[in-house]
């Protein structure tokens, strides 16, 4: 059971929540804390104070002040008009991590939401009512706007959902799965699309296959070696001393590991006339090395961000005070998955160049060409 208190996720957690794997709960601390957040808000309303958001208009409108008979539509609209996504659907997956994500970040506490809010993400993430939200639609210097408006269609009873594998309106899921739709108080609308829990789902899922390719990366690397039957020496501890990036050093640690009393190795070892082997095998502690750190990276900023208030404006009870900032802005997430990206693809370069060495008669150290005994034919 993961129990959410607004804590920062591993990636090892969402991609579990995400298939289905573990339940999902909201802790008693953040429960209450939520509900203080949420007395806040109704103080505010109360009061006549004017918050951006609370009770007043949006971006250009912000110094359009709402009336308190009109607070509910303005929420109501906000998801409406915000929910212009297009493209094909993210994934089950992605779409669990989205709810998995904003509930944690609701959970926080500074956001004005009420407790109810949350519990509803969760009954969704438990019975499998998964809203459909388009892929494309998110302006990143805003948050996620448009995916988390999909999202919050759902919780309202409005848009669409996939419920045990059929597509169907989003109020019929609902009904069949026992869950009551919520209807959006004061700062609620808000709350709820406020964001970076879209960039934040798709980026962590994809961060924890990447992380898996790359220590695959090192076994087809090492299987490769044999094949050609190259040295290990390249892999020796003292090289990487001597350059000490961890993630070079980790990865030479692990194609040590994996050539370990290799006994074709053995067969090569005396009276071989290559003094070294080529660049995408001699070089993969610093290529694989380099992808590694990448990774580690943008899973610290990832990991960071999934705990991490990202609406506006931000409730804080200590103080009474609700502050208008930026924490909405996906930049941080989106550089770090740039910079994973580009080290993807990097691996994926020295990769295919191993590939050429094994399939190429030039290279292959004699192995059948294109690595079939039916040249020609094959």
């Amino acid at each position: 059971m993961l129990s959410l208190n607004g804590q920062q996720l591993k990636l090892e957690e969402i991609a579990s929540v995400a298939r289905g794997e573990m339940p999902v709960s909201l802790s008693d601390e953040a429960r209450a804390r939520v509900a203080e957040s949420r007395g806040l808000i109704e103080e505010i309303i109360s009061s006549g104070r004017i918050v951006y958001g609370v009770n007043t208009g949006f971006g250009k409108l912000s110094d359009v002040h709402i009336p308190p008979s009109e607070l509910r539509e303005l929420q109501l609209n906000l998801v409406r008009s915000h929910a212009c996504g297009v493209g094909r659907a993210l994934s089950e997956a992605e779409t669990r991590a989205m709810l998995l994500l904003r509930a944690n970040v609701l959970a926080r506490g500074q956001s004005g939401a009420r407790p109810l809010i949350i519990d509803t993400l969760l009954l969704m993430l438990e019975r499998g009512v998964h809203p459909l939200i388009p892929e494309k639609g998110s302006v990143g210097a805003s948050g996620d706007l448009a995916p988390l408006a999909h999202l919050s269609l759902t919780v309202i009873g409005e848009g669409e959902s996939l419920y045990q594998g059929e597509r169907m309106a989003s109020a019929e899921a609902m009904r069949r799965a026992g869950i009551e739709p919520v209807e959006l108080e004061a700062k609620e609308g808000l709350a709820l699309l406020n964001g970076t829990q879209a960039m934040c789902a798709v980026g962590s899922l994809a961060l924890h296959r990447a992380e898996i390719l790359a220590r695959s990366a090192d076994v087809a690397g090492a299987m490769t070696l044999e094949a050609l039957r190259g040295t290990p020496v390249a892999f020796d501890a003292r090289i990487h001393a001597a350059r000490p990036h961890a993630g070079q050093m980790d990865a030479a640690q692990h194609l040590l590991s994996l050539l370990a009393e290799s006994e074709i190795r053995e067969s090569h070892v005396e009276n071989d006339p290559r003094v070294q082997d080529a660049y995408s095998l001699r070089c993969m502690p610093q290529v694989h090395g380099a992808v590694r750190g990448a990774l580690r990276h943008a899973r610290e900023i990832v990991e960071i961000e999934s705990g991490s208030a990202t609406d506006n404006p931000l409730v804080f009870t200590d103080g009474s005070d609700v502050l208008s900032g930026g924490n909405f802005h996906g930049a941080p997430v989106a550089l770090a998955l740039d910079y994973a990206a580009i080290a993807v693809t990097d691996l994926m370069s020295i990769s295919e160049r191993r590939i050429d060495r094994l399939v190429n008669p030039d290279s292959n150290e004699g192995l059948p060409p294109f690595l079939t005994s039916h040249a020609g034919t094959a």
